[in-house]
């Protein structure tokens, strides 16, 4: 008879819809944990070594390339936090009916209206104070960045063969202009597995029809990786969304990151680049 009552049991429970048998752990609680591993683990990732590539491009509104510009850094770690030594910068831009190549220092044109866009959104994208390579307002992962959230349990899944947990998240306050959106998180170390974000609303009507500023689709989607026992890194990062500001400014920006070779390193390292002479 408890063997019977057993069966029916389990095949009540496979019966449930998906959404039905996720764990009971809640959405709050799994973002907790999140926080508490994102904060404990900031030392942690100042220790690595790591190469990090951005890629922006500008657009005109056909779709024309405006400009373009791959820029490469080694991130190390050093007493304070880390260093982002930019290795490379090469790129294109559309000059007097031709697109001009460049590689090297001094950038030409950055100045320009495009030139000064690609700088800002990568300049934003990286940060000093950052331990991961990515600026760290971008995500609310962190206890501070959370504070002002709600999030949802939706369900879970399997990525790469590991559970993840699928959270929605949303602010508080419906008013606030902020960041909503989705993320996994890996189910045995409570890290995020992938974060996809959008704005939380449109921007208010008065900066759109007075001051003539608008970021449609504005948004990211980033990918983990997992590079050491509970150390997760982003590994990829990528945007594109239409920026229309005081009215003249009206381009389609793209931003991509990689972040690769993941090496541990200390604050006492010291790396000699290809124009340093042996002493």
């Amino acid at each position: 008879m408890r063997i019977l009552l057993l069966a029916i049991l389990l095949i009540d429970a496979g019966s449930l819809p998906a959404d039905e048998q996720t764990s009971k752990i809640s959405a709050d609680e799994i973002m907790k944990k999140v926080a508490e591993n994102q904060d404990r683990e900031q030392k942690e990732r100042a220790s690595f070594v790591y190469e990090e590539n951005i890629r922006v491009t500008t657009r005109h509104t056909n779709g024309k390339l405006a400009r373009e510009e791959r820029t490469g850094f080694l991130v190390t770690p050093t007493p304070k936090g880390t260093e982002k030594k930019r290795v490379s910068i090469t790129g294109s831009y559309w000059y007097k009916g031709r697109y001009v190549d460049f590689s090297g220092e001094p950038v030409p044109q950055a100045e320009s209206l495009d030139g000064q866009l690609a700088s800002s959104f990568r300049d934003d994208l990286t940060n000093d104070n950052s331990k991961d390579g990515l600026g760290k307002d971008l995500f609310p992962l962190t206890t501070e960045g959370q504070k002002d959230l709600k999030f949802e349990l939706a369900g879970e899944q399997t990525v790469a063969g590991r559970k993840a947990y699928r959270i929605r998240f949303a602010p508080e306050d419906k008013g606030d202009l902020t960041w909503a959106g989705e993320a996994l998180i890996d189910e045995e170390e409570f890290q995020p597995v992938s974060v996809y974000t959008r704005l939380s609303r449109r921007l208010p009507l008065f900066v759109r029809s007075v001051l003539g500023t608008d970021l449609p689709g504005f948004g990211f989607n980033t990918q983990y990786s997992r590079v050491d026992k509970d150390i997760w890194f982003p590994v990829s990062f990528g945007t594109e969304f239409r920026l229309h500001a005081i009215f003249f400014i009206n381009r389609t920006i793209t931003v991509s990151m990689e972040n690769k070779n993941f090496k541990r390193g200390s604050a006492e390292s010291h790396i000699r680049y290809e124009d340093e002479s042996p002493k």
